[in-house]
């Protein structure tokens, strides 16, 4: 996935059915993965990074965080 340039932020909590497939208001590319147990992995910008550790729903501990791009 590094380099890919369509792929859009997911925001800090990465929602569930439909509301994952519209995405949430942040209009920003991903830059960071954060893997989830049990769920797809979480893309966010940096401006979601720090929500999304402290309340996305699966998120391991300590995190996993993957470089997928450049801001």
């Amino acid at each position: 996935m590094s380099g890919d340039q369509g792929v859009r932020c997911r925001g800090p909590y990465g929602g569930a059915g439909d509301a994952s497939l519209r995405g949430p208001d942040c209009v920003d590319p991903a830059v960071f993965e954060v893997v989830r147990q049990g769920r797809a992995s979480l893309m966010v910008c940096p401006l979601h990074l720090g929500p999304s550790l402290l309340v996305g729903t699966g998120v391991l501990w300590p995190p996993v965080i993957r470089l997928v791009g450049r801001p």
